[in-house]
């Protein structure tokens, strides 16, 4: 299958070198059980699947939403964060699994209980950042929740199964110099999705999703520390304009730098994974 007819949003690419091949998870639907999902390919134009990377047990705290699975490797182990929640009331948070094996490909089991995200926020699009050997969790407090949505950033204990702090703000949907309030007649509010950090040499830089006029748009942020704390300043000009987000950064095999992101975004309808080779 070529990566353009794959139906997924928010697409996050692991390249594992010690079995020559990537996986490809996100958040897919068609024609599946409710769970988190993942693509095998050996070049990154061309995949088989879906396969299954967890699928819940009849008494799973959130059985309603299965949207962004990230597959991180930490300490020599295999970890997916993904976000989970429930529809009535509704309620989305952070959850981690562990695989059980050697492999991306799990499958994968609970690690944390619950939600790693605190209990009382509605909460998605987690992702992992170790800095200095430390664990943190950085993720979306939503802006259906909120009003103005942030990217705050969790410490994690050193196993990754719960909290060992409380969650720091890092930003404001609304100080970004592109971003617009979204407004429809049941809702009005700024939007944060999709938060992924990436070192560039020195530079520490966090991709993140919005609303530009009710199109779908990813820009980047810089911290001018170099650390995870910040301050974070806005790049002026998008990234990707065009009704697409919820991007990571990777690099492949032949040392190759791609952003992926999914597009377009508008009414949950044919959305696909999108590459943008980097110079």
């Amino acid at each position: 299958m070529k990566l353009s007819a794959i139906r997924m949003r928010d697409p996050f690419v692991v390249p594992c070198q010690a079995e020559g091949r990537y996986y490809l998870f996100g958040s897919v639907w068609h024609g599946v059980e409710p769970g988190f999902y993942y693509y095998i390919g050996y070049n990154i134009e061309d995949w088989d699947g879906p396969f299954p990377a967890f699928l819940p047990p009849k008494d799973f705290w959130g059985p309603d939403f299965f949207w962004a699975p990230e597959c991180h490797e930490y300490q020599g182990k295999y970890y997916l964060f993904g976000t989970c929640g429930t529809r009535e009331p509704d309620f989305r948070g952070t959850q981690v699994f562990q695989s059980a094996t050697d492999s991306p490909a799990g499958p994968y089991i609970q690690l944390s209980e619950g939600p790693l995200t605190p209990r009382k926020w509605t909460c998605l699009d987690g992702t992992l950042w170790v800095e200095e050997g430390h664990p943190w969790l950085v993720f979306c407090h939503e802006w259906v929740q909120i009003g103005d949505g942030t990217i705050c950033a969790m410490p994690l204990t050193d196993d990754l199964s719960c909290a060992a702090g409380e969650p720091i703000e890092l930003m404001h949907a609304s100080t970004a110099p592109w971003t617009t309030e979204y407004v429809d007649p049941t809702i009005r509010g700024w939007v944060t999705d999709g938060p992924f950090l990436y070192r560039n040499g020195s530079q520490l830089r966090m991709l993140w999703s919005s609303m530009n006029h009710k199109i779908y748009t990813m820009g980047a942020m810089v911290s001018e520390s170099g650390r995870l704390l910040g301050p974070w300043r806005h790049e002026s000009t998008p990234i990707y304009t065009q009704d697409g987000g919820h991007g990571m950064w990777f690099r492949d095999f032949d040392g190759h730098e791609h952003y992926i992101l999914h597009s377009p975004n508008a009414g949950w309808q044919d959305e696909h994974p999108v590459l943008l080779p980097l110079a």
